[in-house]
């Protein structure tokens, strides 16, 4: 069928996807209007914006942002960057925070993205309707969205892209007698430096990036730290005398800690770093035939789309990813399927495709909670994507340097952030012998 105009896309989400999504749909003007993208906060760079406030914002709506103070990328900035806009080669490999805000408001000033972003406006509801006579059976997306100065607005759009982050919803999971616990109970998303915490005894639940750093951050103002996890234990530098310890299973009511080997401690502080849960609260998930649970969404066709609704995508739900390279090639899939270059199977195809996939990663032992993870296979992902989607797949120097990053991290993960790459050609990477000027 005849397209009779150009496809309108609605981008909820000013964070690094949000920002990505925009820069493409921009490039391509003949096939698409501008996009109108919306971002509750008045800034963007989404998660990267540090916020020393927590809880709410002054609107009441929580505070996104899960940024601390002294946070450093724990992948360098050779493959932290879009494929299309490397970070200044003056700066270190391994970057503060503040690095990647402002290479995000390079990128948004490059592609002129802020004149479309609506900042400070809330999407409220978005919904699917059905235009059967006017579209050939097309679904169109209703978006209804809140300024903060309380106008309500109403837009109609071809397609919606689910941009909004996932680093913003606590996870929690439930520890029997935790009412019993005398001392202070937080997450890491409330997290904002050290120094409230020294020479207290502190419990760090789960030994995932952001515990096992914040963990050293406390060991180096004198915390006593107990890093509590149930994976392997990990080789954690000797003179910050962080104990390693299996998993909290309960509160006795003394107020005691106990462990899953049955030892017994006591703590001033319990501190979850345990992820985050999905919250897409503009959404019914079940009116797209999803199931959304607190780490897992289902069923998503090449981990980005409802099969019954192939116009809405949902970015960067994976998790262990490279996140700028993940949500270009995910970007660029999109766009694909919206301009008519890839053919999708059918629905019923799509969702056995997905049942498929999740049942071969639960056949060798991933729990459903992990199942988002692709950590080694994210490069056959992208690959795949590519092919299907008609793009230049991420060179491969890009999943050399993963591993020999990952490599570093496990010998020492206070250190590895010293040292500092170069990217050769499409397949080699190098060493810098001294590190750059650093000038952030």
């Amino acid at each position: 069928m005849e397209r009779r105009s150009r496809t309108r896309v609605a981008v909820i989400g000013g964070g690094p996807a949000g920002l990505c999504a925009a820069r493409h749909i921009l490039s391509r003007p003949e096939a698409f209007d501008p996009p109108v993208v919306y971002e509750m906060t008045d800034h963007l760079g989404g998660t990267w914006f540090y916020e020393e406030r927590v809880g709410t914002y002054d609107n009441g709506y929580p505070i996104h942002s899960s940024m601390y103070r002294d946070l450093r990328t724990n992948l360098p900035k050779e493959i932290m960057m879009f494929p299309d806009f490397p970070f200044d080669d003056r700066l270190n490999s391994f970057l503060h925070h503040t690095s990647v805000q402002q290479y995000l408001e390079k990128y948004c000033e490059k592609h002129d993205i802020a004149r479309h972003i609506k900042f400070s406006t809330v999407v409220e509801k978005v919904k699917p309707v059905s235009m059967e006579m006017e579209t050939g059976g097309a679904v169109t997306w209703e978006v209804i969205s809140r300024s903060t100065r309380g106008d309500q607005n109403t837009q109609t759009f071809d397609s919606v892209f689910v941009c909004n982050g996932h680093y913003s919803d606590p996870h929690l999971p439930y520890i029997p007698g935790i009412e019993h616990f005398k001392g202070k109970v937080l997450h890491s998303h409330s997290y904002r430096y050290s120094e409230p915490f020294a020479n207290k005894s502190v419990v760090v639940l789960g030994a995932r990036a952001s515990g096992v750093d914040i963990s050293i951050e406390l060991a180096q103002v004198n915390a006593q730290v107990i890093l509590s996890h149930n994976t392997p234990t990990m080789s954690l530098p000797p003179p910050l005398g962080i104990r390693q310890a299996s998993t909290v299973v309960g509160v006795l009511e003394d107020g005691s800690l106990q462990f899953q080997d049955g030892s017994v401690t006591q703590a001033d502080i319990l501190l979850f770093c345990t992820g985050y849960n999905f919250n897409f609260p503009f959404l019914c998930p079940s009116e797209l035939g999803l199931d959304v649970q607190d780490l897992f969404v289902t069923p998503l066709y090449k981990y980005l789309l409802p099969p019954g609704f192939p116009s809405i995508f949902f970015f960067g739900i994976c998790k262990i990813i490279c996140p700028f390279i993940h949500f270009d090639c995910q970007v660029k899939f999109a766009l694909a399927i919206l301009e008519g270059s890839v053919k999708l199977p059918t629905q019923e195809e799509m969702e056995k495709e997905v049942q498929r996939e999740m049942q071969r990663k639960q056949d060798t032992g991933v729990q459903v909670k992990h199942l988002l993870n692709l950590d080694k296979d994210q490069w056959d992902y992208y690959l795949d994507l590519a092919r299907v989607g008609r793009f230049t797949p991420p060179q491969p120097v890009f999943e050399s340097l993963y591993e020999e990053v990952r490599r570093q991290r496990q010998k020492d993960p206070q250190k590895y952030r010293q040292i500092n790459y170069r990217l050769i050609d499409a397949t080699q990477w190098e060493l810098l012998e001294a590190p750059p000027e650093q000038t952030d």
